[in-house]
């Protein structure tokens, strides 16, 4: 090849990025072009070769070496595994998400309207917390299901999501409703014990990590009068995924959960969150359901429409109440035979669920009495013992503290509504922007 040449094509070849790592394709590719040098230039030095294949497939010098040796030796082309990276959301927990959403109804509660940059500010001056990009708040906010009002050209307030103000508003009404009734309230919640390893945080509600080691999962029901006898699900989970939400699945839950249902007492209501494994039937309309079946799914829930509508209509319509209205799945239907309600919580609201505080009781018994033992007997015996702890006064004393919380969201909907009209009165305008799209 002439120097002409070489030149040329020193300018067209892009140069792999440096850390990025070769794909298979690419190295097929250099020993395609190193066996065609060979073949016509049999006598070429090695070091000679090997800088000539690095300019002319952008590799680096030192991974032509590594590939070309391993194609001598007779093995395998492959790509180098990429470590698995965790997006921002994985990597915080959900007690870091409720931290910061609880930061931003501060605001409201103070009066004052919660904006990007003093949410930011707040939150990278809390110790307790990550420190975060501005690029990186905008993600976490629009996981949190919140988005941007805009009063003018230069305000934004920071305001949840329509439907999930709608999906906590019923929420707070029904379980208030069924106070009134004198029911009583389960709650039901879950964790994860990495075995051999506790630190401030291990047995706690929803905090999910990757790793390798053991772990156990642990689910439990209980009152205002204490866990329910009989009610502790601990299992050790066939893999080792990031999330232990990933590894209940419906079968297993399923089982547990009729266990648990003639343990409960009559006319009582169960709280649980939106997790996946509560729902091991979803009988929500889809594109694929015939018209007259979506019809009759929306009679079924008392919803008749005072107009004709096509079936993308229908399916946006859904979209609108899926989340304030009871979706009959196996595990629901199981309970209304039981004479039992289901109430879900609102996404990223585990302060209303009075057994996180209970776990926590669990998590500093194992703290205080584990000697780092792999035994997974040893362990569950551990969590049997920390769950004998949570007495009743304390169950009723974690119940009252959620109630509290219940109280303060129903004041924040309202705080947000003045100040809102009031600030919109002002400017004569408010407008819902994305939160991804805004520069905000």
């Amino acid at each position: 090849m002439s120097n002409t040449n070489k030149e040329t094509l020193r300018k067209v070849i892009h140069k792999n990025p440096p850390g990025k790592a070769v794909g298979i394709r690419k190295k097929e590719i250099l020993i395609n072009i190193y066996n065609n040098k060979i073949k016509y230039e049999p006598n070429l030095k090695f070091s000679t070769l090997t800088k000539e294949l690095s300019q002319e497939t952008g590799i680096g010098i030192q991974t032509v070496r590594k590939t070309i040796r391993k194609y001598w030796d007779g093995q395998a082309i492959t790509a180098k595994k990429r470590p698995i990276r965790l997006t921002l959301i994985e990597k915080i927990n959900n007690f870091e998400k409720c931290a910061i959403r609880q930061k931003i109804h501060s605001f409201w509660f103070r009066h004052e309207i919660p904006t990007s940059k003093n949410i930011l500010l707040a939150t990278n001056a809390d110790p307790n917390l990550p420190s975060i990009q501005f690029s990186s708040l905008k993600t976490l906010l629009k996981d949190l299901n919140f988005e941007y009002t805009r009063w003018n050209r230069n305000n934004c307030a920071l305001t949840e999501r329509k439907d999930i103000v709608l999906w906590r508003r019923k929420y707070l009404e029904d379980i208030r409703r069924y106070r009134e009734e004198g029911r009583t309230i389960y709650y039901l919640e879950e964790t994860w014990v990495n075995i051999g390893e506790y630190s401030h945080k291990e047995l706690c509600v929803d905090i999910e990590k990757s790793g390798k080691s053991k772990r156990l999962i642990a689910v439990h029901i209980g009152s205002a009068k204490g866990f329910v006898e009989g009610g502790l699900l601990c299992f050790e989970p066939k893999n080792n995924m990031a999330s232990y939400h990933d590894n209940i699945n419906g079968d297993i839950y399923y089982d547990w959960f009729r266990g648990i249902l003639p343990l409960l007492e009559k006319n009582s209501v169960i709280i649980m969150d939106n997790a996946s494994h509560y729902s091991v039937a979803n009988h929500v309309p889809t594109m694929s359901w015939k018209k007259n079946s979506i019809l009759k799914w929306f009679e079924n829930k008392g919803i008749v429409f005072d107009r004709p509508m096509v079936k993308v209509q229908l399916i946006e319509k859904v979209k609108e109440i899926r989340h304030t209205v009871d979706i009959y799945k196996k595990s629901v239907q199981e309970a209304i035979n039981y004479n039992k309600a289901i109430l879900r919580l609102p996404p990223h609201h585990s302060e209303l669920n009075p057994i996180q505080s209970a776990w926590s009781v669990v998590n500093n018994h194992m703290k205080t009495n584990n000697s780092t033992s792999s035994n997974l007997d040893d362990i569950r015996q551990l969590i049997n013992d920390g769950v004998r702890l949570v007495t009743p006064d304390m169950m009723a004393n974690f119940v009252d503290h959620s109630v509290k919380e219940e109280n303060k969201l129903w004041d924040l909907d309202f705080i947000v509504d003045d100040l809102l009209e009031e600030v919109v009165t002002e400017s004569n305008t408010a407008v819902t922007v994305n939160l991804v799209t805004s520069n905000y």
